[in-house]
């Protein structure tokens, strides 16, 4: 191999993976430009994660609106099916990063999913308004498009467990507060509001914003792509999980199943029959 062939050979390699996150070699590491030695004891690890995936450093007052998010979604106790599984994973014999990928691989589009899905709901509404829709139009079309695409349920709003999700009120009261402060706009929180007041008139009932519809407004409003609001949840949700799998490995037991022995299944099938040789 000549000398231009292998030059062009290491170029190429060196080019294979491109990235603007890190420049990373012997004795340095910047995070988007910024040294590493400068952000240890410096920033938060919300504002660390804002940094990571849009580039910059958010204001305190965006950090402080976003960490509130982070918080409010970490757990929702060993009935949510992420979180059995893990503690479930640790009985089985799993270490604690077997544990959390289990728990984390089923954080999808059913259980895991509606604030991204809330979040492009929102972001399809704002596109009406930009169009010259007003608010209520822009609300119902959005919603029955929604609807029509997807099915009945409207991701964000109602909740199975709580006839009022109580982190809610407490999130939207703090983007409230940011839009006082011209932290935020505001306008995906009146969409979420505008939504819930549509679903009411309809139902005849309230189905107010749950966690993912209330944490979809703060990533909306800061800026956040859809995509990431799933991501975003699944950082948050990885905090409770961890708990919950170096919880069940301090309390122990052996190949723990959903239910204890004693509760039986239903079993729906065939009474007992013999087998034969005039079996059918």
């Amino acid at each position: 191999m000549s000398e231009s062939e292998a030059a062009r050979l290491v170029t190429q390699a060196s080019q294979w993976w491109s990235t603007d996150i890190i420049d990373m070699k012997p004795g340095i590491i910047r995070f988007r430009g910024y040294p590493v030695e400068q952000l240890i004891g410096a920033v938060s690890f919300p504002q660390m994660i804002w940094l990571m995936l849009r580039g910059n450093l958010p204001s305190n007052e965006q950090g402080k609106l976003f960490e509130a998010a982070l918080v409010a979604a970490v757990d929702h106790g060993p009935q949510a099916p992420s979180i059995a599984i893990g503690r479930m994973a640790v009985t089985c014999g799993l270490p604690l990063n077997g544990a959390m990928a289990s728990a984390i691989n089923v954080l999808d589009d059913v259980h895991g999913g509606a604030g991204e899905q809330c979040m492009e709901l929102y972001a399809d509404i704002a596109a009406r308004l930009d169009a010259g829709a007003g608010i209520e139009a822009a609300v119902e079309s959005g919603v029955d498009a929604r609807i029509a695409a997807h099915g009945k349920i409207i991701p964000g709003f109602g909740h199975r467990f709580h006839p009022v999700d109580p982190r809610s009120p407490r999130l939207l009261a703090l983007v409230d507060e940011a839009k006082a402060a011209g932290v935020v706009a505001g306008r995906f929180a009146a969409i979420g509001r505008a939504i819930e007041a549509l679903i009411e008139h309809r139902k005849g009932a309230k189905l107010p914003m749950n966690i993912d519809g209330a944490t979809a407004v703060i990533y909306a409003e800061l800026g956040f792509a859809a995509p990431l609001g799933r991501g975003l949840f699944i950082l948050s949700r990885s905090v409770g999980i961890l708990a919950h799998a170096w919880e069940q490995s301090q309390q122990g037991g052996r190949i723990k199943g959903p239910m204890p022995p004693g509760i039986a299944y239903a079993y729906t099938g065939p009474a007992e029959r013999k087998f034969g040789p005039d079996q059918d």
